[in-house]
């Protein structure tokens, strides 16, 4: 068994204003292994950005600005995180929820978007270009 030792007795960390966890049953229970790079990189950023309820509101363009992701991407990641039962969303809070008994495993093959789902990245590509261009305007 390794015994452990304080490394930096003067920085051991403590909550502080914030409050983010992730139960170490995400790494041990396997719940990590089912995720890909970005599933894990937006749930870590959603983990990071709540409150001790799981809640956070930031919208898609600050994530993907964050995260350096594109629409597309930060869509499926989403979704394949609510898929996997890890977050919840409403379109404008997310949760992000207590981790279920076992790993969700997310569907192997790719199935066409749902009609509403490409509404919504095409709604979100305009927006995103629009603002593109009202910037590259004011210079």
């Amino acid at each position: 068994m390794i015994k452990k030792k304080i490394l930096e007795p003067d920085r051991i960390r403590r909550i502080q204003g914030g409050f983010s966890f992730i139960p170490h049953r995400f790494v041990t229970d396997g719940f990590m292994a089912t995720l890909n790079q970005k599933e894990i990189l937006l749930y870590l950023f959603l983990v990071l950005a709540s409150d001790r309820y799981g809640l956070s509101f930031y919208s898609y363009d600050v994530i993907c600005s964050y995260l350096e992701l594109c629409v597309d991407d930060y869509i499926e990641t989403r979704d394949a995180l609510i898929e996997k039962d890890l977050i919840a969303y409403d379109g404008t809070l997310f949760q992000v929820l207590d981790l279920p008994s076992k790993p969700v495993k997310g569907s192997a093959t790719r199935f066409p978007l749902e009609p509403d789902r490409e509404t919504e990245r095409t709604a979100v590509k305009r927006v995103i270009q629009q603002s593109l261009w009202e910037v590259q305007g004011a210079r």
